[in-house]
């Protein structure tokens, strides 16, 4: 696994130690040739850039070339999208075209321990995470607020980092700082309760609510987090957190700056505001705890909110999609990514079709009784009979690069749409779900499920089940890349039960002897 990490970011020395977490990459590690009698300073401020930009960027010069890890496909070895494509395809919400390597098996759940997906994933994973243990070892705590603060921030994407490492492989490497020893295996417990201790010491070192540098991380990110980590506790530990999975929702929903956006512009609802070109400055930066940012020029990549815009739209010689309802791009990739039958019926009912799309989207909405059903459907059938046909499956219009003020956004070959990783919609079904796993259905659920349904301009009922609220997770966060732990956690992911986390990558087995692979594969 060649590694090239941004050499005016990190001096020579942690080129040679950057990938100690795991053997399989130290052992063919190679890096360009360096000038021993050369020295080289850290550039603390670019590295820690670097840290936040590797939800979106795969290496140093835009989309292609100069990547960061030689051995995977710069175009599709986004962090984002890696995860995106394993906590989506295999629930059956969304399908993908393209027989583009690793994802059939995806599709078809038939992955196994070398899937290029799952591999590609794991490998982005601990290379984010070594970037953060090699700032925290070179930054140490200096007593000042401002290094407190970005130690802080770096420690919250570190376990971010290593939550998404629990819940997809639940037991696999961990190691806290750059070193060529092999990493040694952790269980999920232990990714657990080492996550939880991490978010609770740096509390209070994070900056306040909405006070940091908008795209930065502050408490209430890590508020959310915990909140995430509590309500999953049962899938992870096997030992249900309800009351602190509620605890920290209303932390965050009670935080003073950050509030559900409920006003629309110019044609588009509250909910289409969150996805659009200007979700940094139309009301949805409000919503969005923590936005991974993107910019048609600065940071372009063939993932993160580019991959969500460019991959659903048809092109306009091939369909009038992009025409009716404009994609603000003229670089679509022709509707690779479509819209299943499975995910229609959670809000038409089940086998139930959507009217055709005349001139927007009104028709659809009305129909659904939902403002967040924003489906193309006119020429398109509901169902995917052959997934390799661009007219089967409705088309995806919820991610666009328009702005609701009018004015055109900065390229039309990537996007500027900031993604919303976390977005304070979130808490309301997290306290919503564990009140009433805990208390049945309350008012004070109702309310909070409420509240959404209003946004959407959704019919109101008089409470939610279990079921319902679901559902509602289904509704709001369709394609927002977390539908396999929603259906793990409802017992609705129709799967053996040795998929329900994947396999360690066959190279990290073969040259780490403190792991073992996960029972199934």
């Amino acid at each position: 696994m060649k590694l090239n990490i941004f050499k005016s970011v990190i001096p020579a020395v942690a080129l040679v130690l950057s990938m100690g977490y795991m053997t399989s990459c130290v052992n063919d590690l190679h890096v360009d040739n360096i000038n021993p009698q050369q020295t080289s300073e850290l550039d603390a401020n670019a590295l820690l850039n670097k840290i936040y930009s590797s939800f979106v960027l795969t290496g140093q010069v835009g989309p292609d070339g100069d990547k960061d890890i030689a051995d995977l496909d710069e175009g599709r070895s986004d962090l984002y999208r890696k995860s995106w494509e394993m906590n989506e395809f295999p629930t059956g919400e969304a399908s993908w075209q393209w027989d583009d390597t690793g994802l059939p098996e995806l599709l078809n759940k038939t992955w196994n321990a070398d899937n290029a997906s799952s591999v590609g994933l794991y490998y982005r994973l601990f290379f984010s995470i070594t970037l953060c243990n090699y700032y925290l070892d070179e930054v140490p705590d200096d007593g000042s607020t401002d290094i407190k603060q970005k130690r802080a921030e770096v420690r919250f994407i570190r376990s971010l980092l290593y939550y998404y490492v629990m819940d997809l492989y639940a037991n696999a490497t961990f190691i806290e700082h750059v070193s060529l020893t092999p990493g040694i295996r952790y269980t999920r417990p232990e990714y657990f309760s080492y996550i939880e201790k991490e978010l609770l010491e740096i509390e209070n070192d994070l900056a306040d609510a909405g006070s940091n540098t908008y795209g930065r991380v502050d408490k209430v990110a890590d508020w959310m987090l915990l909140a995430r980590l509590y309500l999953n506790a049962e899938v992870y530990t096997g030992t249900a957190q309800w009351a602190k999975a509620k605890e920290y929702a209303e932390k965050v929903i009670n935080n003073g700056y950050y509030h559900l956006n409920t006003t629309g512009a110019n044609g588009y609802s509250a909910y289409q505001m969150l996805f659009l070109a200007d979700n940094d400055t139309n009301g949805a930066q409000f919503e969005n705890i923590y936005p991974v940012l993107n910019d048609g020029l600065k940071t372009q990549s063939h993932g993160s909110m580019h991959f969500l815009v460019l991959s659903t739209y048809a092109k306009r010689d091939a369909s009038a999609m992009d025409i009716v309802v404009p994609s603000g791009t003229d670089a679509s990739w022709g509707k690779c990514m479509a819209v299943t039958g499975q995910l229609v019926d959670a809000f038409f009912g089940k086998g139930v079709s959507a009217p055709e799309t005349t001139t927007n989207l009104t028709d659809i909405t009305t129909a659904a009784g939902d403002d967040r059903a924003l489906f193309y459907t006119t020429g398109f059938s509901r169902d995917i009979v052959d997934r390799s046909q661009e007219t089967q499956g409705y088309g995806c219009v919820k991610f666009r690069n328009v702005r609701s003020d009018g004015k055109p956004a900065s390229a039309l070959a990537k996007v500027d749409t900031d993604l919303p990783l976390m977005r304070i919609a979130e808490a309301y079904l997290t306290f919503a779900e564990a009140e009433t796993r805990m208390n049945g259905a309350t008012d004070a659920a109702k309310e909070k499920i409420d509240a959404l349904r209003n946004r959407a301009h959704a019919t109101l009922h008089n409470s939610y089940s279990l079921d319902e609220i679901e559902e509602e997770w289904t509704r709001e966060f369709w394609f927002e890349g977390r539908a396999r732990i929603d259906q793990i956690r409802f017992g609705k992911y129709n799967l053996p039960q040795f998929r329900f986390i994947y396999p360690i990558p066959n190279n990290d087995l073969t040259n780490n002897p403190n792991l073992t692979q996960n029972p199934g594969y």
